[in-house]
């Protein structure tokens, strides 16, 4: 008999309630900083494009170090990272405050302290997303994964208001927040290791741990070509990763777009927090009904629905440009996400091994973000040479082709409902 059955069971798991607790904060630093970033450059700056850099260095650092990270996670105890990276995070955020009070921030050390705490994330956090298939069971996973949905848009519903007021006060109130949330984060991991020490993850075995560096270097390539190798042989895994990839470039440059088109026409960041708190209040509601999906539709249905939404919605967004109408348009856009997000990542759990989680996780979260560092430069500079309707088709011109990806895409289309992922992924196995 299994530890969790029913969807209640997940709310009576302490160490499943205690994860969700630290990974929640951990979440709430990350959606402060991100939606002060872009409007802080912006102030400091005065210019879309370098705003654009900024956060394109960032993405990259992200990117590129979640490789890194990826190795960490299955060669060391996850939850151990997961307090080394929210200490990290601590300090962070803590030169933030600092240079924040001092007046100090400029294009340099924005550039600098987004890169710092961009790859910080992709070093550790990839330990915090794999430490989960530790703590819930596969058949609760495709819940799980649409419980953290609802906390992501709850997330985002408090994170807009809560950064655009926090930075009404100054940067350094968004800096003393997300020290406070990374703090907790710490303390909720450590509560973790606590109640079952020896449960974290073993470590990839490996016969270099006594060699010199060289050797240690090319055991860390070797895992890390296993991971991808591994991730690119499975046709319902890999197979799915470019249109994933297109439809995150093409969305997330509309949505920072539109915000960049906000501030430059003079909207208050607190405006535009709340707008996309209210973007959340839809999302929320999506991650609610995404619990009722899941179990009843194909995963791979969900998805072209979900990519299909999106793409209308950035097609519509070139001609809507008031706030609330953007409010309505991106909140139909997004009502789907939740669902899609729960199937893929629920099944993508499921179907992975454990010794290979993080290296997995890591090559998927490469593929899937690799252009997500365009995203602000193609909205940064597609506004300085295109204008705001320009970058925008460009935008739903991308989505357009990762629903046609997606749509001739048979693997994807014939991802199943959650009861039977297990069942698919051991059919792909034996292949």
């Amino acid at each position: 008999m299994t530890a969790v059955r029913t969807p209640s069971s997940l709310w009576r798991s302490p160490r499943y309630l205690i994860w969700l607790a630290s990974d929640t904060s951990k979440g709430l630093a990350a959606a402060l900083f991100g939606f002060a970033v872009p409007l802080l450059a912006l102030i400091v700056t005065d210019d879309p494009a370098q705003a654009g850099v900024i956060g394109g260095a960032g993405m990259v650092a992200k990117v590129v170090l979640t490789l890194a990270g990826g190795i960490l996670a299955d060669r060391h105890a996850r939850i151990d990272l997961m307090i080394v990276g929210s200490l990290l995070g601590v300090l962070l955020a803590g030169a933030f405050t600092v240079l924040a009070l001092a007046d100090a921030l400029t294009f340099a050390t924005l550039l600098i302290l987004n890169v710092l705490l961009a790859a910080r994330s992709g070093v550790f956090d990839v330990a915090g997303e794999s430490a989960i298939k530790e703590i819930v069971p596969d058949d609760a996973m495709g819940r799980a994964q649409a419980a953290n949905q609802g906390r992501d848009a709850a997330l985002q519903l408090a994170g807009g208001p809560l950064g655009g007021l926090l930075l009404s006060m100054g940067g350094w109130a968004i800096g003393a927040a997300m020290t406070l949330c990374q703090l907790i984060a710490g303390t909720t991991a450590w509560m973790l290791r606590r109640t079952e020490p020896t449960a974290s993850v073993l470590p990839v075995e490996s016969d270099d741990r006594e060699s010199d560096a060289p050797a240690a270097a090319a055991s860390a390539w070797r895992e890390l070509r296993e991971g991808f190798s591994w991730l690119m042989s499975r046709p319902d895994l890999g197979g799915v990763l470019l249109t994933v990839t297109v439809i995150n470039l093409g969305f997330n440059a509309a949505i920072t777009t539109v915000i960049y088109a906000l501030q430059q026409s003079g909207y208050s960041e607190v405006l535009i927090g709340t707008l996309g708190a209210a973007v959340g209040a839809i999302m929320l509601g999506g991650a609610i009904v995404a619990p009722l999906l899941v179990p009843r539709f194909g995963a791979g249905a969900i998805a072209i629905a979900g990519l299909a939404t999106a793409t209308i919605g950035t097609v519509v967004l070139c001609w809507v440009d008031q706030p609330w109408g953007i409010v309505a348009v991106l909140g139909a856009s997004v009502l789907l996400l939740p669902a899609l997000n729960a199937g893929m990542m629920g099944y993508f759990m499921v179907a992975t091994p454990s010794r290979l989680l993080g290296r997995a996780n890591s090559a998927a979260g490469v593929l899937s973000m690799g252009a997500l560092p365009l995203a602000p430069l193609v909205a940064g500079f597609g506004l300085a040479w295109l204008g705001r309707e320009g970058t925008l088709l460009v935008c739903a011109g991308l989505c357009l082709a990762s629903v046609s990806l997606a749509v001739g895409n048979r693997a994807l289309r014939a991802l199943p409902v959650e009861s039977r992922w297990a069942e698919h992924a051991k059919a792909y196995e034996s292949r």
